[in-house]
């Protein structure tokens, strides 16, 4: 989304992809190591990030206050139960993914259908199920890290021309999200629903369908995040699921969604995440401590959203 009074190639979000090639760049002078081979690794786990995202994003375009908490532990559940009907066979690679994408949605629809039928602040909803969704994960998994397929895990690092498969799947599918929050009539109801839902009530847009939708395909991205990390990182994990609770809030607001709700930019995830990633990648360079180094991670973070939030000026 553009800010008025600004050129389409200079708007906020961009700060985004600004700050990340700094980042990059202090890194290969730093280590030696060249700048392409660190934008490659960048990129592999950037994915990832970009995924549960996108998602968020989704529900926090949906109006304000709408978020999603329970991300963390889909990941963690889908990962463990796709990745046990498996059992580490090749074959069962697509039934696999499947799961996992329906326990994603089904986790999704569960969480919206809290807030409406019980009017629950999303925030308690989503957390409450977080609960229940990570206690599941631990019934299923317990403390055991379950093995993937050996076609997944190659799948997941699998290059052409030195180019990952999975970044440009993941790249060509924030276009078309970015596509259809603009062009088609879903996005729009999604964007209008989050500026006022009431004015979309009143215009003919079913609201609670178009946050049903939102919540689903938020779930939907966390359970395909959770099948394509366990393939990447060597299984499932309890944990697994952590570091994304605030990391997928966080490359939203960066990315130049609005956290008041009706404005999303799928694009802008991708400068935020590369951000977040070559942030870590810099800070371990330079040997900072990991105390020191959760501390100037948060104070960037702060100073890059401060920058590429400001107000437009009258």
């Amino acid at each position: 989304m553009k800010r008025a009074g600004l050129p389409g190639w200079c708007q906020p979000w961009m700060f985004s992809f600004v700050a990340a090639a700094l980042m990059g760049l202090i890194s290969a002078a730093w280590s030696g190591r060249g700048g392409a081979e660190i934008l490659s690794v960048a990129l592999a786990f950037s994915v990832f990030s970009v995924l549960v995202g996108t998602g968020q994003m989704l529900v926090i375009a949906s109006g304000p206050g709408h978020i999603d908490l329970s991300v963390p532990a889909v990941i963690t559940l889908s990962a463990y139960l796709s990745m046990g009907m498996m059992q580490s066979n090749d074959a069962l690679v697509a039934a696999g993914f499947a799961l996992a994408l329906a326990v994603g949605l089904l986790a999704g629809v569960l969480n919206f259908l809290s807030i409406l039928a019980l009017r629950l602040p999303p925030l308690i909803a989503t957390l409450a199920w977080s609960f229940m969704f990570q206690s599941l994960a631990m019934h299923v998994g317990g403390e055991a890290t379950v093995k993937p397929p050996a076609l997944l895990a190659a799948l997941t690092v699998q290059r052409v021309a030195g180019v990952q498969v999975l970044v440009v799947i993941t790249v060509l599918l924030s276009v078309l999200v970015a596509v259809l929050l603009n062009r088609s009539i879903s996005g729009r109801h999604l964007l209008a629903t989050g500026q006022s839902a009431e004015a979309a009530r009143l215009t003919g847009i079913p609201i609670h369908r178009v946050r049903l939708a939102a919540y689903a395909a938020c779930g939907a991205f966390s359970g395909v995040t959770g099948f394509l990390l366990a393939g990447f990182t060597g299984g499932a994990a309890l944990n697994m699921g952590d570091a994304y609770l605030m990391e997928a809030i966080a490359v939203v607001v960066i990315g130049g969604t609005s956290v008041a709700g009706g404005q999303a930019n799928a694009i802008g995830i991708w400068g935020a995440a590369l951000f977040l990633n070559l942030l870590a990648s810099m800070l371990n360079t330079v040997r900072v401590e990991a105390p020191v180094r959760l501390i100037l991670t948060g104070l960037i973070i702060i100073l890059v959203l401060a920058v590429a939030t400001r107000p437009a000026r009258a």
